[in-house]
């Protein structure tokens, strides 16, 4: 049976095909045997997680989730509040960043993990983020996350988290006006990601910059190897893949 996301491949023009994932694992506090068999199902070259460890132990608890996914630790985590990358061994990279945002009192602190990565001859720009459950601290979030985005330095890049808000509302709409919402550009699998057990709205997301092609995104409910059990159990939200073919740099 042909797989509903279309495998990562280098092609001959220099472009490149990844598949990414962004996946809030509530700080790895449900079946983390489960959650590393979806994120080993959707073969990623990279995974944007929200709610990664950052207090006791949080780096080897983030290294042992990559060991066990074929991945690599690259940032995030502590630093950066929650969010975190990891990246297959097909990815090189050129760079990390983890910034803080500003901290609104008796609200949680949010950030951003950002790295440039590069495979083969294609550059990319990586930002993983979990936005505020407050709408006014979400929208100044949400501009910022432009602008870090428009400061790195690359032609193509990537954003992926959990908005805590769905398609509707401002802070998502300013993201897709400025971004590709890459769901609504090449719809494939499932659309919800929240609850995991009865999802009914799309508060996860991928964004890509304008120059990138969209192939498929969705939650991968139907990739051979996930399980509706896992899903279910290795988090409260559900994952979103994507395959993009990001041009030669």
């Amino acid at each position: 049976m042909a797989t509903p996301f279309p495998n990562s491949r280098t092609e001959p023009d220099g472009s490149a095909v990844i598949r990414v994932l962004t996946y809030n694992v509530r700080s790895l506090k449900d079946d983390t045997r489960a959650l590393a068999r979806v994120i080993t199902a959707c073969a990623p070259d990279l995974v944007l997680l929200q709610e990664a460890p950052r207090f006791f132990r949080w780096r080897k608890k983030l290294t042992r989730l990559a060991n066990a996914t074929g991945q690599t630790y690259l940032t995030g985590g502590a630093p950066a509040a929650g969010p975190a990358i990891l990246c297959s061994l097909r990815a090189t990279v050129d760079r990390t960043e983890d910034a803080l945002l500003p901290l609104t009192p008796g609200l949680h602190r949010r950030g951003f993990a950002t790295a440039v990565v590069r495979f083969g001859q294609a550059r990319l720009g990586v930002l993983s983020c979990h936005l505020s459950l407050r709408q006014d601290e979400r929208r100044e979030q949400g501009a910022a996350l432009l602008d870090r985005l428009a400061g790195m330095g690359t032609e193509h890049a990537i954003a992926g988290g959990d908005l805590n808000e769905d398609p509707g509302g401002h802070t998502f709409q300013s993201l897709a006006a400025g971004l590709q919402d890459c769901r609504t550009t090449a719809p494939r699998g499932g659309a919800d990601t929240f609850p995991a057990d009865a999802p009914e709205r799309r508060i996860d997301a991928l964004f890509a910059t304008k120059g990138i092609e969209v192939l498929a995104c969705g939650v991968p409910a139907d990739l051979p190897g996930v399980t509706g059990e896992d899903l279910r159990a290795a988090s409260d939200h559900l994952p979103v893949l994507a395959a993009l073919r990001i041009p030669a740099s």
